[in-house]
C-alpha cells in the first residue's frame, strides 16, 4: 500500500517496485572468509565441469545421473552461501538495525566476494583503456602499456575500498604523470606513450610524434589538467 512521491511528482506504488539496499556493514567477515568461500566455489565448479565431460561419453541412464550430480553442486553452493549469511552476515545486520520486523522484510541477502586477481587484471585493463581512448580522442595521443604496468597497479587493490582503489592507483601513477608531462611540453598532440613498469615505479617512454624513432624515458608525477573528466 505504500507509496513515494520524488520532488517532481511522480509516485511509485511500492507494490510494483524493487528495493535494493547496499551496505558496508560485515565487509570485514566477507573479507576474511572470501578465501575459502571463493576456493570452494572454484572446486564446486571444477566437479560440474568434469560432470559435464562425463556425460558426453556415456549412455543416457549415466548422463541423468550426473545431471543429479550437477544439481547437488548448485544445492552445495546455494547452502554454503545461506549458511554464510545466517552465521555470519545476520548477526552482524540484526546487531545494526535492531529490528527483527525490518529485516524479515528483506527477501534475499546477497553478498559479493573481493575481486581475485584474473578479475583485478581486466579492471585495470578497463581503466587504462577509458584513458587511452581519451587521449586518442581529444590529443590524437596512442597509449599503450605492458602486463608489468597491469600486474604493479593491480597491487594498489583495496579490499574495503573495491573497484574504486583501482581507479585511484591509475589516477595517481599514470594520468597524473601524464598531465604532468603534457604541463612540461613533453607529450604534443599525436605522441606516442608507452607505460613501462620497473620495480615499484610506472615510467612513460615518450615519441614525439606517431611514427617518429627518437624516444625518451620520463617519470614524474603531477596535477591532472590534460585529459578532464
Amino acid at each position: 500500500e505504500g507509496r513515494i512521491t520524488d520532488g517532481k511528482g511522480t509516485t511509485v506504488h511500492c507494490k510494483d517496485a524493487i528495493f535494493i539496499m547496499t551496505s558496508n556493514l560485515a565487509q570485514r567477515q566477507i573479507a576474511n572468509d572470501a578465501d575459502t568461500l571463493r576456493a570452494y566455489a572454484s572446486g564446486q565448479e571444477q566437479r560440474g565441469i568434469i560432470d559435464l565431460k562425463r556425460s558426453s561419453s556415456e549412455d543416457e541412464e549415466a548422463s541423468s545421473s550426473n545431471q543429479d550430480a550437477k544439481t547437488v553442486f548448485s544445492d552445495d553452493a546455494t547452502n554454503i552461501s545461506k549458511k554464510f549469511v545466517n552465521e555470519q552476515i545476520y548477526p552482524i545486520l540484526r546487531e545494526h538495525f535492531k529490528r527483527d520486523e525490518f529485516l524479515g522484510r528483506i527477501n534475499e541477502i546477497l553478498f559479493f566476494l573481493p575481486f581475485n586477481k584474473d578479475e583485478l587484471t581486466q579492471l585495470v585493463n578497463i581503466e587504462l583503456e577509458h584513458w587511452a581512448v581519451k587521449a586518442l580522442e581529444r590529443h590524437d595521443i596512442d597509449l599503450t602499456w605492458t602486463t608489468d604496468v597491469v600486474e604493479l597497479l593491480k597491487n594498489g587493490y583495496n579490499i574495503h575500498y573495491g573497484a574504486r582503489s583501482i581507479k585511484h592507483e591509475v589516477d595517481r601513477k599514470v594520468v597524473n604523470q601524464i598531465a604532468r608531462a603534457h604541463e612540461l611540453g613533453q607529450v604534443k598532440r599525436g605522441s606516442r606513450i608507452q607505460l613501462i613498469a620497473d620495480k615499484e615505479i610506472i615510467s612513460l617512454r615518450l615519441d614525439g610524434e606517431k611514427g617518429g624513432d627518437e624516444a625518451k624515458s620520463w617519470v614524474g608525477g603531477g596535477l591532472r589538467k590534460m585529459f578532464g573528466k
